[in-house]
């Protein structure tokens, strides 16, 4: 798949990235497909072996992206990854959070320990780095914070508990703080790999994957091409989209067909427009309940 645009976005030119999860599946694709696109790029992944072996050799890497070792779940490693980020390129302007663990057990073999492990990952990862880069994005004047999203979402399946109640919440969390930060010009969506595309499962190590027979592993979808995706979104306005679920499988496929500056439609973008239209309506009902409370009179 070749996609209509330049090697570099001119919306992006100059912008810096934080991807967590970038050790390998799609938060590797995503980091890379941000550093192509020439964003400055800081992947984080609590594997450094992993990360190491994904970006060995990467051109890019010299002048583009650099790798930093991150726990999610752990506020003030966070904190200091941002920190360091700010002092090397003065600025930060967006953040997707890929990481996550997805194993396939079930609930009376889940242990309370493994269960807030996986939440802290998902869920904890996710409020850690919005608090993290929330006083760089509203010093900037805006900017964006993507997470991967799932069917697991808005979907459930057996032997995977904790992981659902994960992605249920990112979907929670983003709608909450999507209207938060409005006024600060910081967009806040999910975006999930795609329907229908396959790719290396995210719990699967590179070591692992190299063991899966060839024709398996030919019908897996390059991640850094799902990673034009969320380039794509993080290309746009903050002001555009916010508090939403998009499809990065179908975003990359009406850009290849269309070219990057597509008309939308929901129904390029996700598979679930009904579900996209009723966060917007939802949306424009609480502005409108805020400016009517803002008037002299308004109260609640």
């Amino acid at each position: 798949m070749i996609l209509k645009r330049n090697p570099t976005i001119p919306q992006l030119e100059g912008k810096v990235a934080l991807v967590t999860g970038a050790g390998r599946g799609l938060g590797c694709g995503i980091a890379k497909a941000f550093a192509q696109a020439g964003v400055r790029v800081c992947a984080t992944d609590v594997d450094e072996e992993d990360m190491a072996a994904s970006f060995q050799g990467n051109e890019l890497s010299r002048t583009h992206l650099v790798t930093v070792p991150l726990d999610v779940a752990d506020p003030e490693m966070f904190g200091s990854v941002v920190r360091s980020v700010v002092e090397q390129w003065g600025r930060l302007d967006m953040l997707i959070h890929a990481a996550a663990i997805m194993p396939v057990i079930s609930l009376d073999e889940t242990s309370h320990e493994f269960w807030w492990h996986e939440l802290h990952i998902h869920l904890g990862g996710l409020f850690n780095g919005a608090k993290a880069v929330r006083d760089s994005l509203r010093a900037q004047g805006g900017g964006h914070i993507i997470s991967v999203a799932s069917r697991a979402g808005f979907f459930a399946y057996p032997n995977g508990a904790a992981y659902c109640v994960g992605k249920h919440g990112l979907e929670g969390f983003s709608k909450s703080l999507a209207i938060e930060w409005a006024p600060y010009n910081i967009a806040v969506n999910t975006m999930g790999p795609g329907a229908g595309k396959r790719i290396k499962p995210t719990g699967m190590t590179l070591a692992q994957a190299a063991q899966v027979p060839e024709d398996v592993r030919s019908g897996w979808t390059d991640p850094t091409v799902l990673g034009e995706g969320f380039v794509w979104l993080a290309s746009q306005p903050p002001g555009r989209f916010t508090g939403l679920c998009f499809d990065a499988g179908m975003v990359v496929d009406t850009v290849a067909a269309e070219g990057w500056d597509f008309e939308f439609a929901p129904g390029k973008v996700t598979p679930n427009p009904e579900d996209m239209q009723s966060r917007w309506e939802w949306q424009e009902q609480w502005e409108r309940e805020e400016r009517h409370k803002q008037r002299p009179g308004g109260g609640r």
